[in-house]
């Protein structure tokens, strides 16, 4: 996931500039910092269940993340490249799975 938000990244960085509007290059750019954010926030927590062995919140807190991103990181991503900005209202819905997803890591962290 890391890797695709880095390349995502570039897509954006390279491909769009001058393509869509300012406003919407921007909204592009925080779907890409969001995308790696909680590409690290999985490995994370997939290091911690390595490590600490298999708990069901951090399956969890690493699912929501990644559903996160493809919600969240993703509406923002079509809306730049489509002009769809209806889409705008499924975003949040990604932004509380990742809130929860923070949550879920960190009481299962303190729960080690």
């Amino acid at each position: 996931m890391a890797a695709l938000a880095v390349a995502i990244g570039a897509f954006g960085a390279h491909g769009l500039e001058g393509r869509v509007s300012e406003r919407m290059l921007e909204n592009y750019q925080t779907g890409v910092q969001y995308h790696m954010f909680h590409a690290l926030g999985m490995i994370a927590a997939g290091l911690t269940a390595a490590l600490a062995g298999g708990n069901a919140l951090l399956g969890w807190s690493g699912g929501l993340m990644f559903f996160g991103i493809i919600v969240f990181s993703g509406s923002l991503y079509t809306m730049a490249l489509t002009g769809m900005t209806w889409l705008g209202a499924i975003t949040p819905i990604g932004g509380v799975a990742f809130i929860v997803g923070w949550i879920l890591l960190t009481v299962a962290v303190f729960k080690i």
